[in-house]
């Protein structure tokens, strides 16, 4: 069984559909040896209003887990909830043995906490796995705002017909699945993937934000879309597109069972 930190959005869901142990943010004793560890910041915009949140979350917190981790039940595998964020500007798709230069607070210190967990594994002879995230879109996330899940946040303004902005057109690129895809695939990660090592958990589709808008219209919706430019802070601290290669999760058997269009019209719904 493993030990599940972090109850949120895809925690919620992971824990819905197979058994395990659940630690929140502030119980940082592990339960069990196989941990999947999911607690994290998520967005890059907390540099505005608190710069060291995401260097106390997304870091020092992982080492006290670490540390409990490994004097009581260092005998399984430490799955660690990475991002796409973490590629910064690379070739596309981005493999998981492509260069990494993030940008923004929350993707530079998810990709320090690759580094630190697997230094730590590596000194202590400890095994690991780095889960880097594709968008996931579903039922249920509360935290979606303009800064988090923004195709959601423009969903949901769609379905009530108010008015969206959309920057550049819609002319750039996103890999989204579905978060009981994505609970099912890390499930199969946990599973039967190899151990140190890291695994791009996504569908490796690249779908244009534009068509996924026009879908949404197609829906019903009445929203004016305004197209604007792109603000010079969201420039700095993320890349216009993204998607990954998961060549690697689909040798495991990994196949999705939504589409993005099963995804936008079940939120649209």
């Amino acid at each position: 069984m493993v030990n599940l930190f972090g109850h949120g959005f895809i925690g919620g869901h992971y824990a819905n559909l197979f058994p395990c142990l659940i630690n929140d943010k502030h119980d940082l004793v592990p339960k069990c040896q196989d941990i999947l560890y999911l607690i994290s910041t998520v967005d890059n915009y907390n540099v505005k209003t608190n710069p060291y949140i995401d260097i106390d979350t997304n870091l020092t917190t992982l080492i006290k887990v670490l540390e409990n981790w490994r004097q009581h039940h260092s005998g399984g595998v430490f799955n660690f909830a990475s991002s796409w964020f973490v590629y910064g500007d690379t070739d596309l798709p981005a493999r998981e043995d492509s260069h990494c230069d993030p940008k923004g607070f929350y993707s530079i210190t998810k990709r320090a906490a690759e580094q630190l967990l697997i230094s730590y594994c590596e000194t202590h002879a400890l095994n690991y796995r780095i889960l880097r995230f594709a968008n996931v879109l579903g039922p249920g996330d509360c935290k979606v705002s303009k800064k988090k899940n923004a195709i959601t946040y423009m969903i949901n303004e769609m379905k009530h017909h108010r008015p969206v902005e959309l920057y550049n057109n819609g002319e750039f690129i996103r890999d989204y699945m579905h978060v009981t895809d994505l609970c099912n695939a890390v499930n199969l990660v946990l599973s039967t993937g190899d151990i140190n090592t890291v695994y791009n958990i996504g569908n490796g589709q690249p779908n244009r934000f534009l068509d996924i808008i026009e879908h949404v219209t197609s829906l019903g919706s009445q929203s004016q879309i305004h197209r604007i430019e792109q603000p010079e802070f969201h420039k700095t601290i993320q890349v216009a597109s993204m998607y990954m290669d998961t060549t690697k999760l689909q040798k495991l058997g990994y196949r999705p069972t939504y589409s993005i269009q099963d995804m936008v019209t079940e939120l649209y719904n």
